[in-house]
């Protein structure tokens, strides 16, 4: 069965709530989504036959087995009223990427695009972009850097309901030092290049730090994004030198915790990530090169990994092009791609913290569910990495009361998928029906009109 026909759309007042939104004041609107399967991650569970109540933008009730619709019609005072009857499809709540970049992708002119496009051409492909993570199934994310705080752009129209996209958590601009992976003049000549500073999220000392994370407060992100290590995409020579001091990332860490921020950090080398681990850093992103010592450090203060095998994955495939990167970066992206499966596996095997991530935008945005299979590939249970795209990223987020469960009080966060993941964990790439605060945007595979 395909997975359009995998859905039995029995009322037709769908459209209207992804028309409209939310619901004019005095209204109410009401989903009732009847699954095949329900996937509980919260008890590790794949639950049977079950029915979603949604009311406005939160989970009202959820109920074993089906229900009379018609009996929560009449609650859709004013606003609309929906019936989805899924035949054989499971239902998720809305999935977590927590490591996006929404405002570019990749290209073979990416390097020098950078000298012709405004500001602008970066925000307007961004609606692009996000509209696809959120057809993808996943509503909500975290982005780890942008070059001229585009995505915050994005996250306030996201929120204002002027364009679609997921529920985004940014970081702004990436801290780093100079000459590093952060460094937004890297591979320029000198006199192009000047002398990029705390402001730019250029750090070389404590107090530096201290005050780009002030600065970044005042620019309104919603976490921070440090550079410890180098870069696969960076025009330098290393991919995991240590880039930053122990005392500056200490001083970032201590900074943004004053002001409620968690800490994510790039890190590749085994050093960098044991000075990160130390220092306090929320999250370890990519990891490739992390060693045993690392593994039990991150075990011991509670550090999340974000592994994003995809991007591994993808740039070792583009290392192959001839052209499409720099020779420099090649030889990078062919050194990363072989190990960064394995060190996810391992990671798994020793019992670290794992959140889903992907690193989108160094592949093409809208296949983030393929780090899923590679997950499982790696040696991670299929119940694993989801829940690693859902209650475990809420955690991460610190946003455990309002996402990554389908339950009574959460946000209406559902996508379903055709068949059980559990069996085939492919099935999460073929996202067939999105929910995303109650708003309908994907029914059978196909995108609901604006």
């Amino acid at each position: 069965m395909s997975a359009r026909l995998a859905i039995a759309l029995v009322v037709a007042a769908v459209l209207p709530i992804a028309a409209t939104g939310a619901d004019a004041p005095g209204s109410h609107s009401i989903s009732v989504l009847r699954c095949a399967r329900l996937f509980d991650p919260a008890a590790g569970k794949m639950l049977g036959e079950s029915t979603v109540i949604v009311e406005g933008d939160r989970i009202k009730e959820v109920r074993a087995g089906a229900v009379d619709p018609e009996s929560y019609r009449q609650g859709a005072t004013g606003g609309h009223f929906a019936y989805v009857n899924f035949t054989n499809a499971t239902c998720l709540p809305g999935l977590i990427d927590s490591h996006t970049h929404l405002t570019s992708e990749t290209s073979p002119t990416g390097y020098t695009d950078q000298f012709r496009w405004n500001t602008a051409d970066y925000a307007i492909r961004s609606t692009v972009y996000a509209k696809r993570t959120l057809l993808a199934g996943f509503t909500t994310v975290r982005n780890l850097g942008d070059n001229q705080n585009e995505s915050i752009a994005l996250r306030n129209a996201i929120n204002a309901g002027i364009v679609p996209g997921p529920r985004i958590y940014t970081a702004g601009k990436a801290i780093g030092s100079t000459g590093g992976h952060a460094d937004p003049t890297d591979g320029y000549r000198m006199d192009l290049a000047g002398d990029p500073n705390s402001k730019d999220g250029i750090i070389n000392s404590p107090e530096d730090a201290i005050k780009t994370v002030r600065q970044h407060y005042k620019e309104g992100v919603d976490l921070l994004k440090i550079m410890p290590s180098g870069g696969v995409l960076d025009e330098s020579a290393s991919v995991d030198n240590a880039q930053m001091t122990i005392e500056e990332i200490k001083a970032v860490v201590t900074a943004a915790h004053d002001y409620g921020y968690t800490v994510a950090a790039h890190a590749h080398g085994a050093e960098a990530i044991r000075r990160a681990v130390i220092a306090g850093v929320d999250s370890i992103e990519h990891g490739t090169f992390m060693s045993d010592e690392d593994m039990k450090l991150m075990k011991e203060h509670g550090t999340w990994y974000v592994p994003t095998i995809v991007a591994g994955k993808y740039v070792q495939q583009m290392a192959e092009k001839p052209g499409y990167y720099p020779p420099q970066v090649a030889a990078k992206a062919r050194q990363v791609g072989p190990i960064i499966q394995a060190t996810a596996g391992k990671a798994y095997k020793a019992g670290v913290k794992i959140a889903f991530g992907t690193d989108a935008a160094v592949y093409p945005h809208g296949q983030n569910a393929r780090e899923f299979q590679y997950m499982v590939e790696a040696g991670i249970p299929p119940m694993v990495a989801l829940q690693a795209a859902t209650t475990h990223a809420a955690e991460l987020l610190h946003k455990s009361n309002e996402l990554g469960e389908i339950a009574p009080g959460r946000r209406a966060d559902v996508i379903a998928v055709p068949g059980n993941p559990l069996d085939d964990i492919t099935a999460m790439q073929r996202v067939s029906f999105v929910m995303k605060d109650g708003v309908i945007y994907k029914q059978g595979g196909e995108a609901v009109a604006e």
